[in-house]
């Protein structure tokens, strides 16, 4: 050595052992497999109009394993047919048998329910899904990936409308859509599609894994079992590319997105059309992404999260406002018989809605005035109708409201915890980085945590590993609108989450 500079082979050597030392995990080949298990209910008299699937994708790389599984499901657990044990003993057999941590297993839920019981028993769901997690480590090929997304904002809206008073009103099925007059704007939306694209070493498409924030409830026109529009997305973007490419769809931040369709009463309940449209959007954007090798990390970490205990308050406000509208139904003359007739007349001529306008110059001639008398008498009971009718409305919601915030009351009392204990997991695969959330996180939530994150392509996985009901900002608690009222959490979560969120994206650096 001289003075403080070391001499040029010594240095050659060190860099070189340096080199060597295994944790550079690029240096490592990124291996992949796939495989598909068919979760569909076998039953006499259940139409199946398309199957659902659990959707598996494991990755390998060195020491680091991670299992990612798509399931057509409504969610992990909590609602619908997938048991709380589900996932539990689905990750302490794939780390039992298989040797892959349970806490590198990210299941998602698409959130997709048709109004039938749709899934095989309990029992199958665990054995099939293991099955196909244990034949794709098995059939694992090294793959190159690459990152990308693609932009779809015809099929879906936010359904929160925002309403002139400051409060806001759910689009949904259970309730009618408020006046338009009191309708001020529409929330926002994430028309992002989240594209990891999967190609052999020989540059053919291997699997797709896409991420979008959507509410799959349209079905399909003659009933029955459906995965409604993402996997008719899947299958176009399978048939498409051919041979035995897999694609993967995962649920985002869909909490309070709604098809532009879901209440449209004008044409057949068909998602098939929208699936052909999210499934050839994915298809061109792919079109664009070079794929390369790629680092694999994932990141679990605990949260605990604060449960909502203001049940009964919103309950005693929404009662005093059902007494005053239950009051203002008083002084109704007309039925709807003698409304309808009345209401249509004056709609087609305000002027002179009981008869031809010379009926009314004639009066005006002789210096009478009972046309326009009788007409004014017929225009306030219309004008009172219509307000029973906007009571009613406003009526129908408030029930509905009242019996969700109840629903929920149990569970946390029930729970006899005041927190939820909960899962925020990170995965990145090369430039593809996903943040989970067992909650139905609402778009604001996964905008913000794409853009606090330092990486360009990052995707909120909400329905994963877990079910906790809606998860709304905290700016949304005081309007009022569904996805609040159908929520166990405390509005001081929304921090919590986004910080653990910040913490876990910090971490895979």
């Amino acid at each position: 050595m001289a003075g403080s500079r070391m001499s040029r082979p010594i240095l050659i050597v060190m860099l070189m052992g340096y080199l060597m030392v295994p944790h550079f995990t690029f240096a490592q080949q990124l291996h992949a497999g796939v495989a598909k298990a068919d979760i569909t209910i076998q039953a006499e008299g259940v139409r199946i109009n398309d199957p659902v699937y659990a959707k598996v994708l494991v990755l390998e790389q060195g020491a680091t394993q991670v299992v990612i599984i798509g399931m057509d499901v409504t969610a992990i657990g909590g609602i619908g047919e997938v048991t709380d044990a589900f996932l539990p003993d689905l990750r302490a057999r794939i780390e039992g048998e298989l040797g892959i941590p349970g806490k590198h297993v990210l299941v998602n839920a698409s959130h997709n329910h048709p109004p039938i019981s749709f899934l095989c028993t309990p029992e199958e769901q665990l054995a099939r899904t293991f099955a196909a997690v244990k034949a794709a480590k098995a059939g694992m090929v090294p793959v190159k990936v690459g990152a990308g997304v693609g932009h779809e904002d015809r099929i879906a809206m936010n359904r929160t409308l925002q309403l002139s008073d400051g409060s806001a009103w759910t689009i949904r099925h259970s309730n009618p859509c408020p006046p338009d007059n009191i309708v001020k704007s529409v929330g926002p939306m994430d028309p992002e599609i989240g594209i990891l694209r999967i190609d052999r070493m020989d540059g053919s498409p291997f699997a797709v894994l896409y991420n979008y924030a959507c509410h799959p409830y349209i079905t399909v026109p003659e009933g029955g079992v459906t995965a409604d529009y993402p996997g008719f997305a899947s299958r176009v973007i399978e048939e498409s590319l051919g041979g035995d490419v897999m694609a993967i769809f995962l649920q985002g931040a869909g909490g309070d997105i709604t098809s532009i369709l879901y209440k449209d009463v004008n044409r057949p309940r068909d998602s098939e059309p929208l699936g052909l449209m999210l499934g050839t959007r994915t298809l061109k954007a792919m079109q664009g992404i070079e794929t390369g090798d790629a680092e694999l990390h994932v990141v679990n970490e605990t949260l605990l999260l604060p449960r909502k205990n203001d049940f009964d308050a919103k309950v005693e406000v929404l009662e005093a406002e059902q007494a005053a509208l239950l009051k203002g139904l008083r002084g109704t003359s007309m039925n709807f018989k003698t409304f309808l007739p009345q209401y249509i007349k004056h709609s087609i001529d305000p002027q002179h809605p009981g008869y031809y306008s010379y009926r009314y110059l004639q009066s005006e001639s002789i210096g009478k005035d009972e046309m326009s008398g009788i007409d004014a008498w017929n225009k306030g009971h219309i004008d009172k109708y219509l307000r029973n009718i906007q009571s009613m409305e406003k009526m129908a919601r408030n029930v509905d409201k009242i019996a969700t915030l109840r629903r929920h009351q149990k569970i946390n009392d029930d729970s006899g915890e005041d927190t939820i204990e909960t899962e925020v997991q990170g995965i990145r695969i090369g430039d593809f980085v996903l943040v989970t959330s067992p909650a139905e996180v609402l778009v604001d939530i996964g905008l913000n945590v794409k853009k606090a994150s330092p990486f360009e392509f990052t995707f909120m996985a909400a329905y994963s590993n877990g079910y906790i009901h809606y998860g709304p900002p905290a700016s949304e608690y005081p309007k009022g609108g569904y996805e609040v009222t159908e929520c166990l959490l405390a509005p001081e979560w929304q921090a919590l989450f986004e910080a653990k969120a910040d913490a876990v994206l910090q971490q895979l650096k």
